[in-house]
C-alpha cells in the first residue's frame, strides 16, 4: 500500500507562552514492513529542528521558542509504502514452546519490555488476569494471541473516556478506553506472564477517527517481534504504519513538551491518511 498521511497538531494559548521546548516523534524507519519515501516537518512559529535516534532507535526531533508565541503548529507530511509482513507468523501456529521463555530474557533488546512502567502494572490483581486468559496454553505465541482476545473482550471502546496519562488500574477498573488503553492493558498481561512486549505508536489506514493509533508487539524466540492490535484483535498487516516503539506512551508520545506562562490553551489534532495509486 502506498500512503499519504499528514498529521497536524495545533495550540491556542490564551495568553501568549515563551520558552518552549519540545519532542517529537513523527518520523517513522525504513524497515522491512514499510518503506518511507518523504518526510517533511513545518514549525510555526518557525524554528530550528534539531534531531537525534533514542535508545530504542526512534527518531526524535526537539526544538525550543524562546520568544512570546500565543498559538503554535506543529505538522508532518509523510509518505509511505507498505507490505505485508514476511516473518509474520500465522494465527495457528506454535513455533515457541513455554520452556523457551527464558531465552527471551537474555536477548539485550527484551530486558525494558518484561518489567512495569509508567503507565503499565504488573500486580497481582493483574497477574490473576493474566493466568487466567492464558489457561494452560503452553505455546508463547498462543498465549499472547489468547491474551488479545482478553483484552479485545474485557475492555469496551468509547472515545474521550480516559486521556493519554490515565493508567492501567485505572482503564481495568473501569473497563473501557481507546486504543491507548487496549495496548497498555495487554503490555501489562504480557509483562505479568514475563513475555516481553513493547508499546508501538502509528497510523492505521482503516481508522476514520483524526489521531494517531497504539498496538504492541510481543517477542517470540526464532520470529522475533510481532505486531498484535487488541483493538480490533487481530496481527497488525500492511494497513499499519509504525511511528515510535517503547515501554508505553510516555516513551513515545507524538508531541510532548514544556512552556512558560497560561496553562488555558486548546489543543487540536488532525490526521489524515489516504490511499494513493
Amino acid at each position: 500500500m502506498r500512503l499519504e498521511i499528514r498529521h497536524r497538531t495545533h495550540y491556542a494559548y490564551a495568553a501568549p507562552v515563551r520558552e518552549s521546548f519540545n519532542e517529537l516523534h513523527l518520523q517513522p524507519a525504513s524497515n522491512g514492513r514499510q518503506q518511507i519515501e518523504s518526510f517533511f516537518l513545518k514549525i510555526l512559529p518557525s524554528a530550528r529542528l534539531r534531531h537525534y535516534h533514542d535508545f530504542y532507535a526512534n527518531c526524535v526531533h526537539h526544538f525550543e521558542l524562546a520568544d512570546p508565541h500565543s498559538a503554535l503548529t506543529i505538522e508532518s507530511q509523510l509518505r509511505v509504502t507498505t507490505r505485508p509482513a514476511t516473518d509474520a507468523l500465522p494465527w495457528d501456529a506454535r513455533p515457541a514452546a513455554l520452556d523457551r521463555l527464558r531465552e527471551t530474557w537474555r536477548v539485550s533488546q527484551c530486558h525494558d519490555f518484561i518489567q512495569a512502567s509508567r503507565y503499565v502494572d504488573t500486580a497481582p490483581e493483574t497477574w490473576r488476569l493474566a493466568v487466567d486468559a492464558v489457561e494452560d496454553e503452553t505455546d508463547l505465541w498462543q498465549r499472547a494471541l489468547r491474551l488479545m482476545a482478553f483484552v479485545h473482550r474485557h475492555l469496551v471502546y468509547e472515545s474521550r473516556s480516559t486521556q493519554v496519562h490515565t493508567h492501567t488500574r485505572e482503564v481495568l477498573a473501569q473497563r473501557r478506553g481507546v486504543c491507548q488503553d487496549f495496548a497498555h492493558v495487554m503490555l501489562s498481561l504480557c509483562r505479568c506472564l514475563r513475555i516481553p512486549a513493547r508499546y508501538v505508536s502509528g497510523y492505521l489506514a482503516t481508522e476514520a477517527a483524526s489521531a494517531t493509533h497504539a498496538w504492541l508487539e510481543v517477542y517470540i524466540p526464532d520470529a522475533g517481534w510481532q505486531a498484535l492490535d487488541p483493538t480490533h484483535n487481530r496481527p497488525a498487516d500492511e494497513t499499519y504504519v509504525t511511528l515510535a516503539v517503547g515501554r508505553d506512551y510516555a516513551d513515545v508520545a507524538p508531541v510532548r513538551g514544556t512552556y512558560k506562562g497560561t496553562t488555558e490553551r486548546l489543543m487540536t489534532v488532525e490526521v489524515q491518511v489516504e490511499l494513493r495509486d
